[in-house]
């Protein structure tokens, strides 16, 4: 399974809100935008994702910005990925028996494992590196 640029970028300014404990304060679009030297557009689109998954809060004006809406205890890795790139299809056999394929069983446990896993890690883990 490999996510998308997004969901990786989407990854890592949470993990940085974390590690900066940005509960409360605002970092503007620029600022971060400039830590991950990507342009503003880009990372606002993934932040607009992030804000409607309710992860992040959004602030208009001046001392505007983003920051965590939510305890980084509460915020898992499967939140973010969800909310970025949504969960991908369950894996079809390619043989007209689908009952008794067991490719697509084996990954599609595989990726429940992993699914389970991402759950598991939350970004308070991460806020101490």
């Amino acid at each position: 399974m490999k996510f998308t640029k997004a969901a990786n970028m989407g990854l890592h300014v949470m993990v940085y809100f974390a590690q900066n404990d940005q509960l409360e304060n605002n970092l503007s679009i620029h600022d971060l935008a400039n830590k991950f030297e990507v342009s503003s557009s880009y990372l606002s689109k993934i932040l607009t994702q992030l804000a409607k998954a309710s992860l992040v809060s959004s602030v208009s004006g001046v001392k505007g910005g983003y920051c965590l809406k939510r305890d980084p205890i509460e915020i898992s890795f499967l939140d973010i990925i969800r909310a970025v790139d949504g969960l991908p299809d369950e894996v079809n056999c390619l043989v007209n028996n689908q009952q008794s394929c067991p490719i697509g069983r084996i990954i599609n446990e595989g990726e429940n494992e992993m699914w389970s896993y991402f759950s598991s890690v939350k970004l308070n883990q991460l806020s101490d590196l």
